[in-house]
């Protein structure tokens, strides 16, 4: 109401014509009875039915064609500009192709094919015939059953293996020996020494008396009865101060194994350099300083073997071929440790002849398995050797 009376102020002061008084009233009451009619009558809840959904419209973006005039198009402007000048293709359809059958090719065609497969497959067969090993064959003439190869189960390592016999352990040396070559029978001692010793090291000779035939050539440095001792007993090589002069001159040896008597050995210092280069220095412990000049050589004639003590006290020595007897290899067992004992040094401990000095023993082929042989079967050997050969 008080805007309404502004303004019908408003109109008075500028004199307008058609803001009369009159005029203002019936519109006052015209609003006023409208406001009263609507205050009086409730106003009703109107229900709108829900818009059906438009069904789905297939993707036309990817029309090759661009729409036709006036009706709207769903492609976007930038599709539009791709699609305006591309031509109409309409879908082209293929008959179905089927590959012939053999019945349906003509019948010369398809004997000259049958001949090719024929002969090739002749020609294959050859091929695969020609390939194949005479076992092969002969398992196929005779219809022999190949039988399955068995499973082999491999050995613990930490099972301990049985301490055999010698004689024995000799058989399975000689049944496990499968190689290509006549294979060396090798015997392998572990010795109870200190090997940061060296007053202890063990070392020495030995004559196998089945070991192999070979030449050697021996040297002797000797004077009077013992040079002459030397020369029959078939010494290559006989000589005193002559022969030291010639060796120091030259400084060549060519000869195998070297001997000397005690009382020439002062002179061969002389000479030391080169016979220790060549391992030919003779040696009390060795046996190669020795007052019989007569045995000395026969059993260098016959072959003797060297044999020393390694850094982890285990002596390595061969004691012949697989190819020997039984027999034969067990004298050279016997031999070897007669020799070993004979080499044990005189700082150790005698409790026994064995005990503390010859911890385990074990022999060998070259390409073959160890066995370990009991110590008490090779203490005969080792008597035996001695009855037979020494006593002899």
């Amino acid at each position: 109401m008080a805007g309404f009376k502004l303004l019908l102020s408003q109109s008075r002061r500028l004199s307008l014509p058609h803001f009369s008084s009159s005029r203002f009233l019936s519109l006052h009451r015209s609003l006023s009875s409208s406001s009263s009619d609507s205050q009086s009558l409730p106003i009703q809840p109107v229900s709108y039915a829900p818009k059906p959904k438009d069904p789905p419209q297939p993707d036309q973006t990817l029309q090759s064609t661009p729409p036709e005039e006036g009706t709207r198009s769903t492609l976007s402007r930038e599709d539009l500009r791709y699609v305006k000048d591309v031509p109409n293709i309409s879908p082209i359809s293929y008959p179905t192709r089927v590959a012939p059958l053999p019945e349906d090719r003509v019948g010369e065609a398809r004997d000259q094919e049958s001949e090719e497969m024929a002969r090739e497959s002749r020609k294959i067969q050859a091929e695969s015939r020609a390939w194949r090993t005479p076992f092969r064959v002969a398992a196929e003439e005779e219809k022999v059953v190949i039988p399955f190869p068995m499973l082999i189960m491999p050995e613990k390592k930490n099972e301990k293996r049985p301490v055999l016999d010698l004689m024995d352990a000799i058989r399975e040396v000689k049944g496990n020996a499968k190689a290509n070559f006549d294979e060396t029978v090798e015997a392998h001692v572990r010795l109870g020494i200190d090997q940061k010793r060296s007053e202890l090291i063990v070392r020495g000779t030995m004559a196998l008396p089945h070991g192999a035939k070979k030449e050697v050539k021996v040297a002797v440095f000797a004077e009077g009865a013992d040079a002459d001792d030397a020369r029959a007993a078939g010494a290559d090589i006989v000589g005193g101060v002559d022969l030291i002069e010639k060796i120091a001159s030259t400084g060549k040896v060519d000869y195998d194994r070297c001997f000397s008597t005690h009382s020439f050995m002062k002179r061969l210092y002389k000479i030391s350099k080169i016979l220790n280069q060549h391992g030919l220095m003779p040696n009390p412990k060795q046996g190669t300083v020795t007052k019989d000049v007569t045995k000395a050589v026969k059993e260098a004639k016959q072959g003797q073997v060297k044999f020393r003590m390694d850094k982890t006290s285990i002596v390595h020595v061969g004691i012949g071929k697989v190819s020997l007897s039984e027999e034969f290899l067990r004298d050279n067992v016997g031999a070897f440790m007669n020799s070993l004992l004979l080499a044990k040094p005189a700082g150790l401990k005698k409790t026994s002849k064995y005990a503390g000095y010859v911890n385990s023993f074990h022999i060998c082929s070259t390409m073959g398995p160890g066995f370990r042989v009991s110590i008490q079967s090779l203490s005969r050997a080792a008597d035996h050797y001695s009855k037979v050969y020494l006593n002899a």
